[in-house]
């Protein structure tokens, strides 16, 4: 009974933090807005330890942040730090790609195909947090593929405030082309020149960097 009660505890944490995570990512909640555990369970009807559990969750990735006085509130981001993680990744994507490809097999461009198929649903049913997901996930896969750890590291660090801009980007901007532009990269990795692919690759990107973000 009692590993019944917990998993069922982490179950209810899971479900807050999924709501909170996409209210915070599609701009329901935003930066600033105060996040009342009070408040917060008694919208779910739940006891408050599941909504702490879930809280802890958020601010390990960065969603949200403790102030003084005002306790649990919803994490800024500005252009710079935009810009800044956008210069980044254009240099450690880049090299990901390039380390990744002569490592690529069918398997690797099946399951690549698989993301994107599921990216196509997310789409059609505007679930823009299931997009973003299966954008980084998308993407993470050559970070992990290229097998440097320190890169694996960096891009865990920064993913979620990527997530964060793109869905700023994309309330800006249809998400109907996003299936096209990732079957376009496998159809450049497919065809194995690899600067080619790199380079198409940090001009995917560099799409999303030149939209404004006041």
């Amino acid at each position: 009974m009692p590993g019944n009660l917990f998993a069922l505890s982490n179950s209810i944490s899971t479900q807050v933090y999924t709501k909170m995570k996409k209210d915070i990512i599609e701009g329901t909640l935003q930066p600033g807005d105060r996040l009342i555990v009070l408040e917060i369970a008694g919208n779910f009807q739940i006891s408050q330890a599941p909504v702490r559990e879930a809280l802890e969750r958020l601010k390990q990735e960065g969603l949200i942040i403790g102030k003084p006085n005002k306790g649990s509130v919803v994490s800024n981001i500005t252009s710079k730090e935009i810009k800044d993680i956008f210069v980044l990744r254009e240099i450690i994507e880049g090299f990901a790609v390039r380390e990744s490809m002569p490592l690529l097999t069918e398997e690797d461009y099946t399951y690549l195909e698989g993301i994107v198929k599921e990216m196509d649903c997310a789409v059609n049913q505007k679930d823009m947090l299931k997009i973003l997901e299966l954008d980084m996930s998308f993407h993470g896969f050559f970070y992990t593929r290229c097998n440097n750890d320190a890169i694996l590291e960096l891009w865990n660090h920064m993913k979620t405030k990527v997530m964060r801009f793109m869905a700023i980007a994309n309330r800006k901007h249809s998400t109907k082309n996003l299936v096209e532009g990732h079957l376009a990269l496998i159809n450049v990795l497919k065809a194995g020149v690899i600067e080619e692919a790199e380079q198409r690759f940090i001009m995917h990107m560099k799409s999303y960097k030149m939209i404004h973000v006041d």
